[in-house]
């Protein structure tokens, strides 16, 4: 017990030492961009509009002449105390502006992310279990197909065809147009989500697809497949008994590896639906010179993928005992 609590505290200090690491890295990258801390605060018009002096003190107080490590600091302290800063272009407070888009993306981030665990376990162990047949090549097809499709230009596709041309589902949004903020439902915010969570679903099942099928390819050829298949069990009992927690674990990995992958994937689909999310934010941020709603979208999201990463370690204690006993899968 110990030992699995050692290694529990082990791994919180390294995902806090790396986010540390992302912290500096992006408000290095942000304080390098050619943006002007002044121009993205007030306005190029205003700037033109000021004499040397006021100038002069405007820059004192957003630090632009300070160190680059002392304005870290100031700007790391505020963020530890929950003061993410002002965001430039929605006059609120950061923590804000992301808490109202995080809610959103985690909707659709959801959604695809069960859709596409679900499904790419059980594809890759049909696709596995029947090796080299017609299903098998199907699903192998599939998988390789949709991973080397962009995820935009599937968002276009799926756009045009299921909201243009047959009108199933709405063309963008989160809520419906006009409609009061009070009189959205759930069901509503399901329904405009399910389009962009399909889209992310569909480009993210193929490597837990691919990854599952050779690790249930790898079950199936062991000697104790084998000799269970002598006996005469049948491809089911083999599964349930022999190969179910085998594939498990590595399907366990990639499912949690993979919020990465839909966190990346959804920037561009929310463009494409109009989908005010996370990933509109960063990209409007980006292009916006917002600079405080861009660090914390950047620190705020290393810290979700993180934790996927996170859960996944802790979720290895309950199916391998070896990792309770502090050792290493």
């Amino acid at each position: 017990m110990k030992k699995w609590m050692r290694l529990f505290l082990k791994k919180i200090m390294r995902m806090l030492l790396l986010l540390l690491f992302v912290s500096v890295g992006a408000f290095l990258l942000v304080s390098l961009s050619p943006v002007d801390p002044l121009q993205a605060n007030i306005g190029q018009t205003a700037l033109g509009a000021l004499s040397q002096e006021q100038i002069a003190k405007l820059e004192t107080y957003w630090g632009v002449n300070e160190p680059l490590m002392e304005r870290y600091m100031v700007w790391a302290g505020d963020f530890l105390r929950g003061d993410m800063g002002v965001s430039l272009l929605y006059r609120q407070s950061v923590s804000s502006v992301i808490m109202q888009k995080l809610l959103n993306s985690l909707l659709l981030m959801t959604f695809a992310w069960v859709i596409s665990g679900v499904f790419g376990f059980v594809l890759g162990v049909l696709s596995g279990m029947n090796r080299g047949r017609t299903i098998d090549k199907a699903i192998k097809c599939y998988a390789l197909l949709t991973a080397s499709t962009p995820a935009f230009w599937l968002a276009l596709i799926f756009l045009l065809l299921f909201s243009v041309w047959f009108k199933l589902f709405p063309i963008g949004l989160s809520v419906p147009i006009g409609m009061e903020a009070a009189s959205v439902r759930l069901s509503d915010r399901l329904w405009h989500a399910a389009l962009p969570a399909l889209t992310l679903s569909v480009t993210g099942i193929s490597n837990i697809i691919l990854h599952t099928r050779e690790k249930m390819i790898d079950v199936m050829e062991s000697e104790y497949v084998l000799f269970a298949a002598a006996r005469g069990e049948k491809k089911w009992e083999i599964f349930k008994n022999h190969g179910f927690r085998n594939v498990l674990l590595p399907a366990i990995t990639l499912q949690f590896a993979s919020v990465s992958e839909i966190f990346g994937g959804s920037i561009l689909v929310e463009q494409v639906f109009s989908y005010p999310g996370l990933g509109q934010a960063v990209v409007t941020a980006g292009l916006g010179g917002d600079t405080p709603l861009l660090l914390g979208i950047a620190v705020i999201s290393a810290a979700i993928v993180f934790s996927g990463n996170f859960v996944a370690d802790i979720l290895y204690g309950a199916i391998d005992p070896r990792m309770r006993k502090g050792g290493r899968p």
